[in-house]
């Protein structure tokens, strides 16, 4: 954006842009953002923020091509690019490649609806990596196909995005039917929709499941949006909704090895009002101790949201083949199972996480290459 004109004031520069519009900077801010307070390399910050004035005074700005050339008072001269200001207007947040909306869906999206992805353009075409990681992004779900009969072939596409999150379960998980598990994923029961890990102070972002046989009778997969459960309930029960925003509940998992327990509310909110986070696992969540006063109403909440989780029009149902893997925002998107009958074939699946900071980092980095 080209600067039409500045004007020095008190505490502040007011720059004209070439549309009109009038963007204030304080004075402070521009001290604090010199590019000459920037590491030269790793571009850090190393400017002591408490060796300026609270209101530095500007004595004069000039511009210079693409360049802002700012005196003060004390002697300081910044050269501040004007694609610098542009992008940092105060009341503007930066671009950023990695906040893909989310598009909300619920049980009409179908199976046919849920994006399918080939694996060998993913492992080896940064675009083809994109346009799956978008896809996932958008709907919390997407499905990779054509994967090798290998093990390690789903963790490779993991790992195309950055490193994998390590939790008490391990690295890597099976998914099949053992003795004497520690988790009901390892047993042939069915699943209700859940969450995994709420238990975590941070849960898993995305999990992977990669499926290697699904010969048993049952066991088909189901899935559904979190975050469109949550907005429809805030629009239904406003009350409810607050309930599960505000009060935090325990969620435990405890066995030989590790007794992992947090207090977090079920719905998670961002700066703007919006859902960020669901943590529903009626399986881990435990014994509720808020105030008497606000349980019965909690419990109603609580159950409300546990009704859309068993409501068919929010569910997608897929029956994975193998070498089928399917992706999904673990903070977003519920899953769970039908039951199986391990006598009549095997179930195999096997899974692991990547974080979303990992997950996003390589979104910006794709499109910062593109």
């Amino acid at each position: 954006m080209t600067v039409q004109s500045l004007t020095v004031r008190s505490t502040t520069l007011d720059v004209m842009w070439a549309d009109g519009a009038i963007s204030q900077f304080p004075t402070i801010w521009l001290r604090d953002n010199c590019p000459s307070g920037l590491h030269p390399e790793t571009q850090e910050r190393m400017l002591d923020l408490l060796a300026l004035e609270d209101e530095p005074e500007l004595i004069s700005a000039e511009i210079n091509e693409n360049i802002v050339d700012l005196k003060y008072d004390d002697g300081h001269i910044s050269y501040m690019p004007v694609a610098l200001l542009s992008t940092h207007r105060p009341g503007q947040r930066e671009f950023d490649a990695g906040d893909v909306p989310a598009n909300l869906w619920r049980g009409d999206l179908g199976k046919v609806g849920v994006p399918r992805h080939t694996a060998a353009p993913v492992l080896s075409e940064d675009s083809a990596l994109n346009a799956w990681m978008m896809d996932t992004a958008s709907l919390g779900l997407a499905i990779v196909e054509n994967l090798d009969d290998r093990v390690e072939a789903g963790v490779e596409i993991a790992q195309r995005i950055g490193f994998l999150r390590q939790t008490n379960f391990g690295t890597t998980f099976e998914v099949i039917n053992k003795p004497d598990p520690n988790n009901l994923a390892y047993t042939s029961v069915a699943l209700p929709l859940h969450t995994d890990l709420p238990n975590q102070e941070v849960p898993p972002g995305y999990q992977f499941l990669h499926c290697l046989a699904n010969e048993a009778t049952g066991g088909g997969s189901l899935f559904a949006d979190g975050f469109a459960m949550a907005e429809d309930l805030r629009l239904e029960d406003p009350e409810a909704f607050r309930l599960l925003c505000e009060v935090s509940i325990p969620f435990r998992f405890h066995d030989g090895d590790a007794d992992i327990r947090v207090h977090r509310p079920v719905i998670t909110l961002g700066a703007g009002g919006e859902v960020i986070e669901i943590r529903y696992n009626a399986h881990l969540a435990g014994i509720f101790d808020m105030p008497t006063e606000i349980m019965p109403a909690y419990y109603r909440a609580y159950r409300a949201y546990m009704a859309k989780t068993r409501d068919a029009k929010y569910r997608v149902e897929l029956k994975l083949k193998a070498g089928e893997m399917v992706v999904f925002d673990n903070r977003r998107v519920l899953h769970g199972r039908d039951s199986f009958d391990p006598s009549t074939g095997f179930r195999h699946l096997h899974g692991c996480y990547v974080d979303r900071g990992e997950f996003f980092s390589r979104l910006r980095l794709l499109a910062s290459n593109g």
